[in-house]
Protein backbone atom coordinates (compact mmCIF):
# COMPACT_ATOMS: atom_id res chain seq x y z
CA UNK A 1 0.00 0.00 0.00
CA UNK A 2 2.97 2.38 0.56
CA UNK A 3 4.64 1.63 -2.59
CA UNK A 4 1.78 2.83 -4.03
CA UNK A 5 1.16 5.82 -2.60
CA UNK A 6 4.53 6.55 -3.62
CA UNK A 7 3.77 5.76 -7.11
CA UNK A 8 0.45 7.63 -7.01
CA UNK A 9 1.84 10.98 -5.50
CA UNK A 10 5.74 10.65 -7.45
CA UNK A 11 4.36 12.63 -10.59
CA UNK A 12 2.63 15.07 -8.42
CA UNK A 13 4.11 18.58 -8.22
CA UNK A 14 3.47 22.03 -6.97
CA UNK A 15 2.16 22.92 -10.46
CA UNK A 16 -0.24 20.08 -10.59
CA UNK A 17 -1.68 20.85 -6.83
CA UNK A 18 -2.01 24.89 -7.65
CA UNK A 19 -4.04 23.78 -11.14
CA UNK A 20 -6.48 21.60 -9.02
CA UNK A 21 -7.18 24.07 -6.38
CA UNK A 22 -7.68 26.62 -9.20
CA UNK A 23 -9.81 24.58 -11.08
CA UNK A 24 -11.79 23.51 -7.65
CA UNK A 25 -12.28 27.39 -6.23
CA UNK A 26 -13.82 28.60 -9.96
CA UNK A 27 -16.31 25.50 -9.34
CA UNK A 28 -16.87 26.53 -6.20
CA UNK A 29 -17.80 30.08 -7.38
CA UNK A 30 -19.51 29.16 -10.43
CA UNK A 31 -21.75 27.23 -8.25
CA UNK A 32 -22.26 29.54 -5.37
CA UNK A 33 -22.97 32.41 -8.30
CA UNK A 34 -25.95 30.35 -9.63
CA UNK A 35 -27.22 28.93 -6.38
CA UNK A 36 -30.95 30.71 -5.96
CA UNK A 37 -31.10 31.81 -9.07
CA UNK A 38 -32.82 31.40 -11.89
CA UNK A 39 -29.52 29.81 -13.49
CA UNK A 40 -30.07 26.93 -10.97
CA UNK A 41 -33.12 25.83 -12.45
CA UNK A 42 -31.10 26.12 -16.13
CA UNK A 43 -28.52 24.41 -14.76
CA UNK A 44 -30.33 21.64 -13.59
CA UNK A 45 -31.98 20.99 -16.99
CA UNK A 46 -28.45 20.89 -18.58
CA UNK A 47 -27.53 18.58 -16.38
CA UNK A 48 -31.01 16.01 -16.45
CA UNK A 49 -29.80 16.25 -20.76
CA UNK A 50 -26.40 15.34 -20.28
CA UNK A 51 -27.70 12.64 -18.48
CA UNK A 52 -30.40 11.52 -20.90
CA UNK A 53 -27.71 11.60 -23.17
CA UNK A 54 -25.26 9.27 -21.73
CA UNK A 55 -28.17 6.77 -20.45
CA UNK A 56 -29.49 6.52 -24.06
CA UNK A 57 -25.99 5.73 -25.51
CA UNK A 58 -25.52 3.21 -22.76
CA UNK A 59 -29.04 1.77 -23.40
CA UNK A 60 -28.01 1.21 -27.35
CA UNK A 61 -30.89 3.61 -28.04
CA UNK A 62 -29.48 4.89 -31.10
CA UNK A 63 -31.85 7.07 -32.85
CA UNK A 64 -32.52 9.04 -29.60
CA UNK A 65 -28.39 9.45 -28.55
CA UNK A 66 -28.07 10.23 -32.64
CA UNK A 67 -30.77 13.70 -32.02
CA UNK A 68 -29.67 14.23 -28.58
CA UNK A 69 -25.24 14.40 -30.13
CA UNK A 70 -26.53 16.77 -32.72
CA UNK A 71 -28.29 18.73 -30.34
CA UNK A 72 -25.15 19.00 -28.76
CA UNK A 73 -22.95 20.55 -31.33
CA UNK A 74 -25.13 23.59 -30.97
CA UNK A 75 -25.05 23.35 -27.34
CA UNK A 76 -22.81 26.09 -26.14
CA UNK A 77 -24.31 28.56 -28.88
CA UNK A 78 -28.26 27.42 -27.04
CA UNK A 79 -25.95 28.05 -23.26
CA UNK A 80 -24.70 31.54 -24.14
CA UNK A 81 -28.31 32.05 -25.18
CA UNK A 82 -29.96 30.99 -22.08
CA UNK A 83 -27.68 31.99 -19.95
CA UNK A 84 -27.44 35.47 -21.25
CA UNK A 85 -28.25 37.22 -18.48
CA UNK A 86 -26.12 35.24 -15.92
CA UNK A 87 -23.29 35.71 -18.28
CA UNK A 88 -23.76 39.31 -18.16
CA UNK A 89 -23.69 40.05 -14.62
CA UNK A 90 -20.75 37.91 -14.45
CA UNK A 91 -18.51 39.72 -16.62
CA UNK A 92 -19.98 42.89 -15.22
CA UNK A 93 -18.90 41.34 -11.41
CA UNK A 94 -15.53 40.41 -12.78
CA UNK A 95 -14.73 44.19 -14.23
CA UNK A 96 -15.80 45.85 -11.15
CA UNK A 97 -13.13 47.78 -9.52
CA UNK A 98 -13.14 49.46 -5.93
CA UNK A 99 -11.12 52.01 -6.79
CA UNK A 100 -13.44 53.45 -9.67
CA UNK A 101 -16.53 53.97 -7.34
CA UNK A 102 -18.45 56.91 -7.60
CA UNK A 103 -18.45 57.14 -3.73
CA UNK A 104 -15.29 57.63 -3.60
CA UNK A 105 -15.49 61.09 -4.36
CA UNK A 106 -18.64 62.23 -1.65
CA UNK A 107 -17.38 63.43 1.27
CA UNK A 108 -18.20 61.45 4.40
CA UNK A 109 -20.40 64.54 6.08
CA UNK A 110 -22.01 65.31 2.91
CA UNK A 111 -22.79 61.63 2.58
CA UNK A 112 -24.93 61.66 5.86
CA UNK A 113 -26.78 65.26 4.97
CA UNK A 114 -27.82 63.55 1.09
CA UNK A 115 -28.64 60.22 2.90
CA UNK A 116 -31.39 62.12 5.30
CA UNK A 117 -32.24 64.14 2.51
CA UNK A 118 -33.51 60.54 0.88
CA UNK A 119 -34.91 58.99 3.94
CA UNK A 120 -37.08 62.21 4.24
CA UNK A 121 -38.16 62.42 1.35
CA UNK A 122 -38.75 58.84 1.21
CA UNK A 123 -40.64 59.35 4.79
CA UNK A 124 -43.03 61.59 2.60
CA UNK A 125 -43.66 59.54 -0.11
CA UNK A 126 -44.44 57.08 1.88
CA UNK A 127 -46.95 58.69 4.35
CA UNK A 128 -48.96 60.01 1.32
CA UNK A 129 -48.90 56.93 -0.77
CA UNK A 130 -46.83 58.22 -3.92
CA UNK A 131 -44.91 55.87 -5.76
CA UNK A 132 -41.72 55.75 -6.78
CA UNK A 133 -39.15 54.41 -8.04
CA UNK A 134 -34.93 55.40 -7.23
CA UNK A 135 -31.67 54.03 -8.67
CA UNK A 136 -28.69 54.51 -6.52
CA UNK A 137 -25.50 53.83 -9.47
CA UNK A 138 -23.08 52.04 -8.11
CA UNK A 139 -19.46 50.73 -9.91
CA UNK A 140 -21.87 49.26 -13.15
CA UNK A 141 -22.70 52.47 -15.14
CA UNK A 142 -26.33 53.01 -15.98
CA UNK A 143 -25.76 55.27 -19.24
CA UNK A 144 -28.24 53.37 -21.32
CA UNK A 145 -30.78 53.50 -18.78
CA UNK A 146 -30.20 57.46 -18.47
CA UNK A 147 -30.46 57.86 -22.29
CA UNK A 148 -34.10 57.11 -21.76
CA UNK A 149 -34.93 59.60 -19.41
CA UNK A 150 -34.50 63.28 -18.76
CA UNK A 151 -31.14 64.61 -17.39
CA UNK A 152 -31.47 66.45 -14.33
CA UNK A 153 -27.93 66.75 -12.71
CA UNK A 154 -28.86 67.97 -9.55
CA UNK A 155 -28.27 68.06 -6.04
CA UNK A 156 -30.04 65.91 -3.82
CA UNK A 157 -32.72 67.67 -2.40
CA UNK A 158 -35.96 66.28 -0.14
CA UNK A 159 -38.16 68.74 -2.18
CA UNK A 160 -36.72 68.16 -5.57
CA UNK A 161 -36.74 64.35 -5.50
CA UNK A 162 -40.80 64.57 -4.16
CA UNK A 163 -41.75 66.91 -7.24
CA UNK A 164 -40.28 64.18 -9.46
CA UNK A 165 -42.90 61.69 -8.18
CA UNK A 166 -45.82 63.96 -7.80
CA UNK A 167 -48.57 62.65 -9.50
CA UNK A 168 -48.88 65.46 -11.44
CA UNK A 169 -45.57 65.60 -12.55
CA UNK A 170 -44.14 64.66 -16.26
CA UNK A 171 -41.44 62.44 -15.03
CA UNK A 172 -43.05 60.54 -12.23
CA UNK A 173 -43.86 57.12 -13.95
CA UNK A 174 -40.38 56.51 -14.57
CA UNK A 175 -37.03 55.57 -12.74
CA UNK A 176 -35.15 58.88 -10.80
CA UNK A 177 -31.23 57.64 -11.59
CA UNK A 178 -28.67 58.50 -8.62
CA UNK A 179 -25.11 59.39 -9.82
CA UNK A 180 -22.82 60.03 -6.56
CA UNK A 181 -23.77 62.82 -4.70
CA UNK A 182 -26.32 63.80 -8.08
CA UNK A 183 -30.07 63.46 -8.76
CA UNK A 184 -28.53 62.62 -12.78
CA UNK A 185 -31.65 61.86 -14.64
CA UNK A 186 -35.81 61.50 -13.88
CA UNK A 187 -38.35 59.50 -16.28
CA UNK A 188 -36.18 56.73 -17.26
CA UNK A 189 -37.16 53.41 -18.43
CA UNK A 190 -35.89 50.44 -16.83
CA UNK A 191 -35.55 46.40 -17.63
CA UNK A 192 -38.37 44.26 -15.93
CA UNK A 193 -37.56 41.19 -13.95
CA UNK A 194 -38.03 38.18 -16.30
CA UNK A 195 -38.65 35.65 -12.42
CA UNK A 196 -41.85 34.14 -12.43
CA UNK A 197 -41.66 33.37 -8.73
CA UNK A 198 -42.00 36.73 -7.68
CA UNK A 199 -45.31 37.55 -5.81
CA UNK A 200 -48.03 38.23 -8.09
CA UNK A 201 -49.37 40.91 -6.10
CA UNK A 202 -46.17 43.34 -7.10
CA UNK A 203 -46.44 45.29 -9.72
CA UNK A 204 -44.44 47.03 -12.92
CA UNK A 205 -42.62 49.50 -10.44
CA UNK A 206 -41.62 46.83 -8.02
CA UNK A 207 -40.45 44.43 -11.04
CA UNK A 208 -38.47 47.65 -12.76
CA UNK A 209 -36.69 47.47 -9.60
CA UNK A 210 -35.49 44.19 -9.15
CA UNK A 211 -34.63 44.44 -13.13
CA UNK A 212 -32.01 46.48 -13.10
CA UNK A 213 -30.60 45.04 -10.47
CA UNK A 214 -30.67 41.74 -11.78
CA UNK A 215 -28.25 43.41 -14.64
CA UNK A 216 -26.09 45.35 -12.24
CA UNK A 217 -24.93 46.08 -8.91
CA UNK A 218 -27.69 49.34 -8.53
CA UNK A 219 -29.13 49.36 -5.31
CA UNK A 220 -33.22 50.29 -5.90
CA UNK A 221 -35.71 52.20 -3.45
CA UNK A 222 -39.10 51.75 -4.40
CA UNK A 223 -42.47 53.25 -2.70
CA UNK A 224 -45.64 51.40 -3.46
CA UNK A 225 -48.20 53.80 -4.38
CA UNK A 226 -51.17 51.75 -3.41
CA UNK A 227 -49.57 50.40 -0.10
CA UNK A 228 -47.01 53.17 0.88
CA UNK A 229 -45.13 50.43 2.04
CA UNK A 230 -41.16 50.73 1.32
CA UNK A 231 -38.81 48.42 -0.42
CA UNK A 232 -35.42 47.44 -1.57
CA UNK A 233 -34.27 45.37 -4.36
CA UNK A 234 -30.03 44.67 -4.44
CA UNK A 235 -28.42 41.55 -6.27
CA UNK A 236 -32.42 40.37 -7.94
CA UNK A 237 -33.54 40.32 -4.62
CA UNK A 238 -36.58 42.38 -3.10
CA UNK A 239 -36.80 43.25 0.86
CA UNK A 240 -40.42 44.68 1.81
CA UNK A 241 -41.83 46.52 4.75
CA UNK A 242 -38.61 48.56 5.33
CA UNK A 243 -38.58 51.23 8.16
CA UNK A 244 -36.81 54.76 7.68
CA UNK A 245 -33.80 53.44 10.12
CA UNK A 246 -33.31 50.73 8.08
CA UNK A 247 -33.00 52.79 5.10
CA UNK A 248 -30.88 55.09 6.81
CA UNK A 249 -28.94 52.00 7.53
CA UNK A 250 -28.37 50.44 4.48
CA UNK A 251 -27.36 53.49 2.32
CA UNK A 252 -24.75 54.39 4.90
CA UNK A 253 -23.45 50.82 4.26
CA UNK A 254 -23.64 51.81 0.78
CA UNK A 255 -22.18 55.42 0.95
CA UNK A 256 -19.46 54.86 3.59
CA UNK A 257 -18.65 51.52 2.50
CA UNK A 258 -15.24 52.35 3.11
CA UNK A 259 -15.70 54.30 6.39
CA UNK A 260 -18.55 51.86 7.70
CA UNK A 261 -17.73 50.35 11.10
CA UNK A 262 -18.29 46.54 11.25
CA UNK A 263 -20.84 47.22 14.17
CA UNK A 264 -22.72 49.13 11.59
CA UNK A 265 -23.35 46.64 8.90
CA UNK A 266 -24.08 43.89 11.63
CA UNK A 267 -26.85 45.86 13.02
CA UNK A 268 -27.84 46.47 9.52
CA UNK A 269 -27.83 42.62 9.27
CA UNK A 270 -29.98 42.08 12.29
CA UNK A 271 -32.80 44.65 10.93
CA UNK A 272 -33.03 43.33 7.37
CA UNK A 273 -33.53 39.67 9.34
CA UNK A 274 -36.92 41.00 10.35
CA UNK A 275 -38.57 42.08 7.68
CA UNK A 276 -39.99 40.38 5.34
CA UNK A 277 -38.23 39.22 1.68
CA UNK A 278 -39.92 38.17 -1.45
CA UNK A 279 -38.43 35.10 -2.98
CA UNK A 280 -36.83 35.57 -6.06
Amino acid sequence: MENLFRNITAGIGITDILDVLIVAFLVYKVLGFIRETRAEQLAKGVLVFFLVTFLSYACHLYTLHYILSNVLQVGLIALVVIFQPELRRALEHLGRSKLTTVFSQVDKDEAKQMIGEFVRAIENMSASRTGALIVIERETLLNDIVETGTIVDSAVSEQLIGNIFYEGSPLHDGALIVRGDRLYAAGCVLPLTQNKELNKELGTRHRAGIGITENSDALTLIVSEETGVVSIARDGKLTRFLDMKTVEKMLLSIYLENETSNSVKEKLTRALKGVKHVKE
